[in-house]
């Protein structure tokens, strides 16, 4: 990993403070495409890469993502006291537009204040890089995610004239994610809905449109009302480990499960299924079971820990929301 970091800033410090207009044929070729399939004019993006800047910053960052780390690190991160109140803050804040996602999309209220809780702390954190910048960047300088990040930077700016906003002018993450909820740009273009009703969608300073963003991003992506997202299981036997894989997609029949040296804590009706997920506690590890909706929360972040991160915080600040 240090040596990747170190290779990526090498290959920008031939350029520092560079444009990235004229410093690859990628670059012309990305105009081109821009120009053709979209009506773009290769003038105008030429004078936008011209003041779009290369940045080191970015290359390191995506170099030392958090859910590198083990889960028990993670989560100290993310599921922590602070976090939990502020949620609560942010639900009473927010009750209106929370209880009107849920009844539009069917997605729980804690689950929507804790993806943006653990994306933005409740919109503290929006990102301190200029998209076009970072987009600009990992497009043109990051070659293992090059393919994704280019059609990115093309949902960028397709985006920033839908929405007749001055595309240098707009704040997000290192890897472009935007505004409150963090929507990169072909997920804004797909998923972030007006949900106020003033005639624009705006997911960096209107907690109610990131709500609603976020609550249709969820249902769109298979968000199963009412039903749970996780259980927790204790080791009964080891005949259960070779259900242990990476795969997010739940595909282990819950039937299945109770038959193989995982207990559940609580009894789920039917038969549906799950993905066992093993989290690192250092010296031992702990069990959970993700249903369809654990899976959901994965196409936010494809991550198990980010979603096990989600659904814990959710669950804390549910309790301490009711409770108070």
């Amino acid at each position: 990993m240090i040596r990747l970091t170190l290779a990526f800033l090498l290959t920008v410090s031939c350029y520092p403070q560079a444009t990235v207009a004229v410093q690859s044929p990628a670059v012309a070729q990305f105009i081109r495409e821009m120009e053709t399939d979209h009506g773009f004019g290769a003038q105008q993006l030429n004078d936008l890469f011209d003041r779009v800047r290369i940045s080191k910053q970015v290359l390191a960052a995506i170099s030392r993502p958090a859910e590198a780390k083990p889960w028990y690190e993670y989560r100290l991160i993310f599921v922590t006291p602070e976090r939990t109140r502020e949620g609560v803050r942010f639900w009473r804040k927010n009750a209106h537009s929370l209880r009107a996602a849920e009844e539009r999309y069917g997605v729980a209220p804690e689950v929507v204040v804790a993806i943006i809780g653990v994306e933005t702390f409740y919109g503290r954190h929006g990102g301190k890089y200029r998209v076009a910048d970072a987009l600009s960047t990992l497009a043109f300088y990051y070659p293992k995610r090059a393919d994704f990040f280019r059609a990115e930077l093309k949902q960028f700016l397709l985006m920033a004239r839908e929405q007749r906003v001055d595309a240098l002018e707009l704040m997000g993450s290192y890897a472009g994610a935007m505004g409150i909820p963090q929507f990169i740009p072909s997920s804004f273009r797909h998923y972030a809905v007006d949900f106020n009703g003033d005639g624009r969608i705006d997911i960096w300073d209107d907690p109610e449109d990131a709500v609603g963003s976020v609550a249709n991003y969820l249902r769109r992506h298979g968000w199963e009302p009412g039903r749970p997202v996780a259980v927790r299981a204790r080791v009964n036997r080891s005949g259960y480990r070779h259900l242990l894989s990476d795969a997010l997609k739940p595909a282990i029949p819950w039937s299945q499960i109770t038959r193989s040296g995982l207990i559940p804590e609580r009894n789920v009706a039917g038969d549906p299924l799950v993905t066992v997920v093993d989290l690192d506690l250092g010296k031992e590890s702990e069990y959970w079971l993700g249903f369809n909706n654990f899976y959901a929360v994965t196409r936010y972040n494809h991550s198990a820990l980010y979603a096990m991160a989600v659904y814990q915080l959710a669950t804390a600040i549910r309790s301490e929301y009711l409770g108070s």
